[in-house]
């Protein structure tokens, strides 16, 4: 590559605005095991470690001082040690001790992110203006999790995926894929957008996930996606909710999580059950690595030429558009909803 080429490379990953929403990092519980942890995300790094009282923090892992990494040193009394020269960040992301100084630079801070817990997950809040969530947008609590009927384990496989985010995206309306990638003949599909949140309403049968497949589903801002599904899988009538959630590593590359947490099935113990929630995994992701070689094949389409059932395309590109915009152009008609039926086979 061309020094002209690396230039104009390195110009256009400075220039790329990541979306602005809360993004899913996996099992909170992981991150609580005394260590900083390695976030390649947003295409920055970033650390993240647990003080003595199970709060997670996130900072930006660059050492202000000589820009050592911070997720390759220490966590010691609730403070994040650099592996360079011992400088100590709190949680708040302010240094609080220089072994070898009792002046304290007033610059030796490093950006603190945003992050919450929900539904046992861990999620950090990406926003290029610096703002916080506006009121109401948040990952929803589900009522599952307060039930004893259900096994409150999700299972999580983490990929790494080569492709822009939005090629993930357009899933969310494209009712005609499943038939000819994944053996999943529709008989009903519709999506509803309204505000930060855009759903889909799927019926059929799946290859991979039995028959008598029923899945609604929604996209909570650009990146953190629940279903609710039920099929006959192996004989066995399962329910299931499934976590499909991406954060981008680069332009074009993110890391895509599943989990899956499922229902108890009366006569089975929890180790069959589990076994089950794993076993749906591993189908999810069968399913998902047929659009991967689909993605890692194919170009980028701004603009589709589309047939007339191929469903809103372009509604869900406009919807997923805001979250890359500041706020204040979001247009006001973003919060109206809006419902396309593109299958209607059967009856939802």
């Amino acid at each position: 590559m061309t020094q002209l080429a690396e230039i104009k490379v390195e110009n256009a990953l400075e220039s790329h605005r990541y979306a602005r929403g809360w993004h899913c990092l996996g099992d909170a519980d992981q991150y609580r095991d005394g260590k900083p942890h390695t976030l390649d995300i947003f295409g920055t790094r970033l650390v993240a470690f647990a003080t003595s009282d199970g709060k997670i923090n996130i900072l930006d892992a660059f050492c202000p001082h000589m820009g050592a990494d911070l997720s390759h040193g220490t966590v010691e009394d609730d403070r994040v040690v650099c592996p360079f020269h011992h400088w100590k960040y709190d949680a708040g992301g302010k240094c609080v001790e220089v072994p070898y100084c009792k002046r304290i630079p007033p610059k030796a801070k490093t950006k603190k992110w945003l992050t919450c817990e929900e539904n046992n997950l861990l999620f950090v809040w990406n926003n290029p203006e610096g703002n916080p969530p506006r009121e109401g947008v948040v990952i929803p609590h589900l009522p599952e999790m307060d039930s004893d009927e259900w096994i409150h384990e999700w299972n999580i496989d983490i990929m790494r995926i080569d492709t822009n985010p939005r090629e993930l995206v357009d899933n969310l309306v494209d009712a005609h894929h499943f038939g000819p990638v994944h053996g999943t003949p529709t008989s009903y599909f519709s999506n509803i957008f309204e505000g930060h949140i855009g759903h889909q309403i799927f019926r059929g049968d799946s290859e991979h996930l039995g028959g008598g497949l029923a899945a609604d589903s929604a996209y909570y801002g650009p990146a953190t996606h629940f279903t609710r599904i039920n099929s006959n899988f192996g004989g066995v009538e399962v329910h299931a909710i499934l976590l499909n959630s991406h954060v981008p590593v680069t332009p074009n590359s993110f890391d895509l999580r599943f989990g899956c947490m499922v229902k108890r099935v009366a006569g089975m113990s929890d180790e069959q059950t589990r076994q089950i929630a794993l076993d749906y995994v591993v189908g999810n992701r069968n399913s998902f690595y047929q659009d991967v070689i689909i993605w890692k094949n194919k170009i980028r389409i701004d603009k589709p030429v589309l047939a007339e059932t191929d469903g809103p395309v372009y509604q869900l590109r406009e919807w997923y558009q805001q979250f890359f915009m500041n706020e204040d152009q979001v247009p006001a008609s973003m919060a109206e909803r809006r419902e396309i039926v593109t299958v209607a086979l059967s009856k939802p």
